[in-house]
């Protein structure tokens, strides 16, 4: 009896001789031959269910083994990781970019024409971290400080990375004493901004800088800012103006008070001002009226200003206006850009610079003389019609201005030490740089190879190392091939794709007379 039960109930050795035990005991299971009765045989079913619980097995039937089960058991018991590959999308980050080689080249060829300029005016360069406190950046922006990249809590310290390089500059300054550097930095920097690719709008990208750190006489310093603005731009071929205004014209007794601007207001309307080379005048006007609560009339007054630029003519017609020459700080302002102008007359550089008072940068830093430079022409029109965002104008493609209180910011002693400096909108300029490549389909070299060093036979690997050793040891850029034999003809077209100038062959007979061929590849003359 115990054995049928057992079968029936599909138990193991232990359970098997459990249950034999159990009615050998007399735990009440009734033999099978006095089963009469529909009553009795439900009575026993319930006792067995009863038992088959005690002893821990699952009262559900067995499932029968089909095809749809197998495969499911052996889908189970597959190992992690072994469904196949893991499907992602491949890009870079939102306002990031890779750079080919072509492009490098670019980018390289603009580096090296910046650089160059900067130490031909006597600057050195310094490096600072990509992130700094929090609290060294917070507060120096206005209101693009709320595209500052914040970090994670590292160690009790609060991080940011950095948005430009000059507020790390100042702190350079203060932390190390330093009252007097002529200095240029070339890094990345890194703002939440809402990207525009195609412009040269990044959320990472390269700014470079060059400062003036000192207390000198006025517009000394200024105006050879403005001068290496010119010549960058210059050797690089572009179509601009660099528009100059004194920001203190603007301060609380300068236009900004001529025109009926209330003192707390001066931060906000200077920012509102600084969006008109990207924004229509409308959409200005009503930011100044709507959002910052300005008086309408004094926003016609603001907007009477911003539309004149002009150089000395401008200068002097302003200069006759009472209503500005009436404001302290304005008349002062009007003086400096007067002097500034004379200097830029000077240098032969007039006729790149415009005065005008549409300008007013929006950083909190400034305190002086603020320019920047914009295209003109075809190329603005080129990068205005490549705009997906609808805006006005291209945007500036340098900038930078006189910054006499930051240092003092990071001082305990509130020490100051005036800084006048300027910011190359690298990445702008690189996609202009790119568009004009591409446009005249010239193909441009990725390296600087001289020599290529080629076997006119087989087995001379050492041979040609040998030759290859004392090009390099003499500093010429040479390349060779890594297949121990090669074919001159694939040798060639390489030379001829890569734009390599020279090729050495060298064969057995050159060797033993202790020559080599020279081959000009673009005049294919041996």
């Amino acid at each position: 009896m115990s054995t049928i039960i057992a079968g029936a109930l599909r138990l193991c050795s232990f359970h098997r001789r459990l249950l034999h035990q159990r009615m050998s005991a007399n735990v009440g299971l009734v033999p099978t031959a006095s089963l009469s009765d529909s009553g009795q045989i439900s009575e026993e079913v319930k006792k067995l269910l009863s038992l088959k619980s005690q002893l821990g097995i699952d009262p559900k039937p067995p499932k029968v083994k089909g095809k749809g089960n197998s495969e499911k058991s052996k889908e189970s018991k597959k190992p992690p990781g072994e469904d196949g590959p893991k499907k992602f999308v491949l890009k870079t980050a939102k306002g990031t970019r890779d750079f080919a080689p072509e492009q490098m080249a670019i980018r390289e060829g603009v580096f090296n024409k910046i650089i160059a300029c900067f130490k031909r005016h006597g600057a050195v360069t310094i490096d600072t971290p990509v992130f700094e406190l929090k609290e060294t950046l917070t507060g120096k922006y206005g209101e693009d400080s709320k595209l500052i990249y914040d970090l994670a809590d590292q160690g009790g310290e609060l991080l940011s990375l950095r948005y430009d390089l000059t507020v790390p500059f100042a702190r350079y300054l203060a932390m190390n004493k330093v009252s007097n550097i002529k200095r240029y930095h070339i890094a990345k920097v890194y703002r939440r901004d809402n990207p525009a690719m195609n412009r040269g709008r990044f959320r990472e990208f390269y700014q470079c800088d060059f400062d003036i750190a000192g207390q000198y006489d006025p517009m000394l310093p200024d105006v050879e800012c403005i001068n290496i603005v010119v010549e960058i731009l210059s050797s690089l071929n572009m179509d601009f103006v660099v528009k100059a205004i004194q920001l203190v014209s603007f301060d609380d007794d300068g236009v900004f008070a001529a025109c009926g601007v209330p003192d707390h207001k001066f931060r906000p309307i200077c920012s509102a001002v600084d969006k008109l080379d990207k924004t229509p005048w409308p959409e200005v006007r009503k930011e100044m009226v709507e959002e910052k609560g300005l008086d309408p009339s004094a926003a016609d007054k603001i907007w009477e200003y911003v539309q004149l630029s002009g150089g000395t003519e401008l200068l002097e017609k302003l200069l006759q206006d009472e209503s500005l020459t009436s404001q302290k700080k304005a008349a002062e302002g009007l003086e400096d850009i007067k002097l500034l102008l004379q200097y830029c007359e000077a240098l032969g550089i007039s006729n790149r610079v415009s005065f005008t008072l549409s300008l007013a940068r929006g950083l909190d830093y400034y305190t002086g003389v603020i320019y920047e430079a914009v295209l003109t022409g075809s190329q603005e029109d080129a990068v205005a019609s490549s705009d997906d965002e609808g805006s006005v104008g291209v945007g500036s493609i340098a900038g930078g201005g006189r910054y006499d209180e930051l240092v003092g910011m990071f001082d305990g002693k509130g020490r100051k030490v005036p800084c006048v400096g300027i910011s190359i909108g690298i990445e702008r300029l690189f996609s202009i740089m790119e568009a004009k490549a591409a446009e005249s389909g010239q193909k441009l070299r990725t390296t600087e190879t001289e020599v290529y060093v080629i076997a006119a036979q087989k087995g001379m690997v050492e041979e040609r190392l040998k030759l290859c050793k004392t090009l390099w040891d003499a500093d010429i850029k040479t390349e060779q091939s890594y297949k121990k034999n090669t074919k001159m003809l694939n040798e060639f077209q390489y030379c001829e794709q890569t734009g390599i100038p020279l090729a050495i062959i060298i064969g057995q007979s050159e060797i033993e007379a202790g020559i080599v061929k020279l081959k000009v590849m673009s005049s294919r003359e041996e």
